[in-house]
């Protein structure tokens, strides 16, 4: 294929593919981050409510956890949880609202309130949605009457430190840190997610329907103000 025989079509490819202009490699990427989350979303969500066999999936991991919860771990998973937690949430989120604010940085502080009360919002929506118990085990760790699919501690997580990750890719210069503090985020919320399963408030698809979605809505509002702000700019 040569520019020559299909022009508008390449043209069309290499306008996606820049990193220049408000609707280039960002809004591509971006594009195709909310859709594939999307898309895991609506397949967690719909084996879920279908109770197909993953659901035995969940059953029998929930139980492995329970029947491996050693009271070290259990401590370590506690304190891990904690920084999945509302309360933690809210006060950090407080924390980063202020600084960027203190920064005159009104793009992000706008971005990052939208993101964390339309997320929180989105959550608690989708709890009432599906109606889902949580794990009822032997001896639980933990007890508590609201809703489990998608993991609130998770999701939260994934919208906050996700955040903070993009934020950091597109501020440091140097591409080792930037890698370093996605890689972080991304452990970070994973071990968050782990925590969840381990203390039985969770079974795997709520952490896993929880990732898809915070992903889905984290994406799509940077991809949302970085387009219109280029756009504008």
């Amino acid at each position: 294929m040569t520019p020559g025989r299909f022009p508008q079509p390449i043209r069309f490819l290499q306008n996606r593919l820049t990193p220049q202009g408000y609707a280039g490699l960002h809004l591509t990427v971006g594009v195709l981050v909310v859709l594939i989350c999307g898309w895991c979303f609506g397949e967690i969500a719909e084996d879920v409510s279908r109770g197909d066999p993953i659901v035995q999936v969940d059953r029998q991991v929930a139980v492995w956890f329970h029947q491996h919860a050693f009271p070290v771990i259990t401590q370590v998973a506690r304190t891990i949880s904690f920084f999945g937690s509302v309360e933690w949430l809210m006060a950090a989120s407080i924390g980063v609202a202020l600084f960027l604010v203190a920064r005159r940085d009104w793009l992000n502080a706008s971005l990052f309130a939208f993101i964390m009360i339309g997320g929180t919002t989105l959550n608690v929506v989708l709890k009432h949605c599906f109606h889902r118990e949580r794990p009822v085990l032997e001896n639980p760790l933990v007890t508590l009457s609201s809703y489990g699919f998608p993991s609130g501690h998770t999701m939260g997580a994934t919208l906050f430190y996700g955040f903070l990750a993009l934020l950091a890719w597109k501020n440091i210069r140097n591409r080792a840190a930037r890698l370093g503090c996605v890689v972080s985020a991304c452990f970070w919320i994973l071990l968050i997610g782990l925590s969840r399963i381990h203390l039985g408030a969770h079974y795997l698809t709520d952490v896993l329907g929880a990732l898809a979605a915070g992903l889905f809505w984290l994406v799509f509002c940077w991809t949302a103000f970085e387009t219109l702000h280029r756009r504008g700019g």
